[in-house]
């Protein structure tokens, strides 16, 4: 029995290699594909004008919060009570300012880079499926899903070019 089993899977093996043979398959790293392309290339850019004003105030409010609190550590003992407990007092306000501002920033930015991904995800769906349907391919996976691939069966730079093609 266990001879008839083996038998019958390597039949079945022999049979599916030919299948497998004549499949086209490809790999997608679909995050760098969209990441690459020239929208997003231009949001990144465009992203940093609107958004770099709120970062430079979040870096200067933490190098403000970094000197106080360097000098309390440094002068703390020598200082008065009430020269401390004002340092103090503006320490803590920095550090609120920094943490209310940082979540405004990121909210912000969150919901620009959703609307980038709205708006580009289309594109790179077509430009996926244009890509696919050209090279005839049978199976396309996720690079991430791969262990290792050869250069030849990545089609992520193809991707890229055609979305640029398209405005």
């Amino acid at each position: 029995m266990r001879k008839l089993t083996q038998l019958v899977l390597f039949t079945a093996a022999l049979i599916a290699t030919p299948a497998f043979a004549e499949m086209k398959i490809a790999v997608l790293n679909y995050q760098m594909a969209l990441l690459e392309s020239d929208a997003a290339k231009r949001y990144a850019v465009d992203a940093e004008k609107k958004f770099g004003p709120q970062l430079n105030k979040l870096k200067t409010l933490e190098s403000d919060a970094k000197r106080i609190q360097d000098r309390m550590v440094k002068d703390g003992e020598k200082m008065q009570q009430a020269e401390r407990e004002r340092l103090e007092l503006e320490f803590k306000q920095k550090a609120r300012d920094f943490q209310f501002q940082s979540k405004e920033l990121n909210e912000a930015k969150a919901i620009a880079d959703r609307e980038m991904l709205a708006k580009l995800k289309p594109n790179l769906d077509k430009a996926v499926e244009e890509v696919i349907k050209n090279g005839n391919f049978d199976l396309v996976l996720e690079r991430g899903a791969v262990i290792d691939v050869k250069p030849q069966f990545d089609i992520t730079r193809q991707v890229i070019e055609r979305m640029n093609q398209m405005r």
